[in-house]
Protein backbone atom coordinates (compact mmCIF):
# COMPACT_ATOMS: atom_id res chain seq x y z
CA UNK A 1 0.00 0.00 0.00
CA UNK A 2 1.40 3.34 -1.02
CA UNK A 3 0.70 5.69 1.83
CA UNK A 4 2.05 8.80 0.16
CA UNK A 5 0.37 8.39 -3.21
CA UNK A 6 -2.56 10.74 -3.66
CA UNK A 7 -5.55 10.22 -5.84
CA UNK A 8 -7.58 13.15 -7.01
CA UNK A 9 -11.23 12.65 -7.67
CA UNK A 10 -13.71 14.92 -9.36
CA UNK A 11 -16.46 15.85 -6.97
CA UNK A 12 -19.48 17.90 -7.81
CA UNK A 13 -19.83 20.80 -5.39
CA UNK A 14 -22.73 23.22 -5.19
CA UNK A 15 -21.40 26.76 -5.33
CA UNK A 16 -23.74 29.07 -3.41
CA UNK A 17 -22.31 32.26 -4.92
CA UNK A 18 -22.91 31.33 -8.54
CA UNK A 19 -25.80 28.87 -8.04
CA UNK A 20 -23.85 26.42 -10.20
CA UNK A 21 -22.20 23.09 -9.72
CA UNK A 22 -18.44 23.42 -9.78
CA UNK A 23 -15.85 20.70 -10.13
CA UNK A 24 -13.13 20.34 -7.53
CA UNK A 25 -10.07 21.82 -9.19
CA UNK A 26 -6.79 23.51 -8.41
CA UNK A 27 -6.19 27.19 -8.95
CA UNK A 28 -2.67 28.39 -9.65
CA UNK A 29 -1.78 31.64 -7.93
CA UNK A 30 1.00 33.83 -9.20
CA UNK A 31 2.56 35.39 -6.12
CA UNK A 32 5.09 37.48 -8.03
CA UNK A 33 2.78 39.48 -10.30
CA UNK A 34 -0.20 41.49 -9.15
CA UNK A 35 1.09 42.01 -5.62
CA UNK A 36 2.28 45.59 -5.09
CA UNK A 37 5.85 46.06 -4.00
CA UNK A 38 5.75 46.72 -0.27
CA UNK A 39 8.60 48.77 1.07
CA UNK A 40 10.01 48.12 4.48
CA UNK A 41 9.72 51.78 5.43
CA UNK A 42 7.39 52.90 8.18
CA UNK A 43 4.97 55.70 7.40
CA UNK A 44 4.16 58.34 10.01
CA UNK A 45 0.82 59.65 8.83
CA UNK A 46 -1.21 62.57 10.23
CA UNK A 47 -4.99 62.36 10.49
CA UNK A 48 -7.62 64.89 11.55
CA UNK A 49 -10.73 63.60 13.29
CA UNK A 50 -13.64 65.97 12.62
CA UNK A 51 -16.32 63.30 13.04
CA UNK A 52 -16.59 59.67 14.19
CA UNK A 53 -16.72 58.56 10.54
CA UNK A 54 -13.16 59.85 10.08
CA UNK A 55 -11.93 56.85 12.07
CA UNK A 56 -12.22 54.37 9.19
CA UNK A 57 -9.12 55.46 7.20
CA UNK A 58 -7.14 55.54 10.44
CA UNK A 59 -8.11 51.97 11.32
CA UNK A 60 -7.48 50.75 7.76
CA UNK A 61 -3.96 52.18 7.70
CA UNK A 62 -3.19 50.74 11.15
CA UNK A 63 -4.35 47.28 10.11
CA UNK A 64 -1.92 47.34 7.19
CA UNK A 65 0.83 47.33 9.81
CA UNK A 66 3.27 49.91 8.44
CA UNK A 67 1.71 53.15 9.67
CA UNK A 68 2.17 55.18 12.83
CA UNK A 69 -0.89 57.42 13.11
CA UNK A 70 -0.79 60.93 14.56
CA UNK A 71 -4.44 61.79 15.10
CA UNK A 72 -5.53 65.40 15.69
CA UNK A 73 -8.63 65.06 17.89
CA UNK A 74 -9.15 68.78 18.61
CA UNK A 75 -12.01 69.33 16.10
CA UNK A 76 -13.97 66.37 17.49
CA UNK A 77 -13.11 67.30 21.09
CA UNK A 78 -14.48 70.80 20.56
CA UNK A 79 -17.58 69.42 18.84
CA UNK A 80 -18.69 66.34 20.84
CA UNK A 81 -16.93 64.67 23.78
CA UNK A 82 -19.21 61.61 23.64
CA UNK A 83 -18.21 60.94 20.01
CA UNK A 84 -14.57 61.53 20.94
CA UNK A 85 -14.76 58.93 23.71
CA UNK A 86 -16.43 56.48 21.31
CA UNK A 87 -13.69 57.07 18.71
CA UNK A 88 -10.88 56.67 21.25
CA UNK A 89 -12.41 53.41 22.51
CA UNK A 90 -12.59 52.13 18.91
CA UNK A 91 -8.93 53.06 18.40
CA UNK A 92 -8.01 51.27 21.65
CA UNK A 93 -9.82 48.08 20.63
CA UNK A 94 -8.12 48.03 17.24
CA UNK A 95 -4.80 48.81 18.88
CA UNK A 96 -5.26 45.83 21.22
CA UNK A 97 -6.20 43.61 18.27
CA UNK A 98 -3.03 44.48 16.33
CA UNK A 99 -0.98 44.42 19.56
CA UNK A 100 -0.01 48.05 19.09
CA UNK A 101 0.31 50.99 21.43
CA UNK A 102 -1.78 54.14 21.93
CA UNK A 103 -1.20 57.29 23.96
CA UNK A 104 -2.25 60.90 24.20
CA UNK A 105 0.30 63.39 22.89
CA UNK A 106 -0.35 66.83 24.28
CA UNK A 107 -3.96 67.91 24.62
CA UNK A 108 -5.00 67.54 21.01
CA UNK A 109 -3.22 64.48 19.59
CA UNK A 110 -3.28 60.71 19.92
CA UNK A 111 -0.40 58.55 18.72
CA UNK A 112 -1.23 54.99 17.62
CA UNK A 113 1.52 52.55 16.65
CA UNK A 114 1.54 49.01 15.24
CA UNK A 115 3.05 46.06 17.10
CA UNK A 116 6.69 46.72 16.18
CA UNK A 117 6.75 50.17 17.84
CA UNK A 118 6.07 51.37 21.35
CA UNK A 119 5.46 54.80 22.83
CA UNK A 120 7.82 56.22 25.45
CA UNK A 121 6.08 57.20 28.65
CA UNK A 122 7.87 59.24 31.29
CA UNK A 123 7.43 57.91 34.81
CA UNK A 124 5.02 59.95 36.88
CA UNK A 125 3.59 61.83 33.90
CA UNK A 126 -0.18 61.84 33.67
CA UNK A 127 -2.09 61.53 30.42
CA UNK A 128 -4.20 64.69 29.93
CA UNK A 129 -6.33 62.89 27.34
CA UNK A 130 -7.60 60.40 29.92
CA UNK A 131 -8.42 63.17 32.37
CA UNK A 132 -10.27 65.22 29.76
CA UNK A 133 -12.53 62.48 28.40
CA UNK A 134 -13.16 61.03 31.84
CA UNK A 135 -11.23 57.75 31.87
Amino acid sequence: MKFFSLKRTNKKIYDEDDNLQAEDEYVELNTEAGEPERSSKVIVRPFVMNDFSDIKPILDSLREGYTIALVNIKPLKDKDLVELKRAVNKLKKTCDAIEGDIAGFGDDYIVVTPSFASIYRAKGASNPLKEEIGE
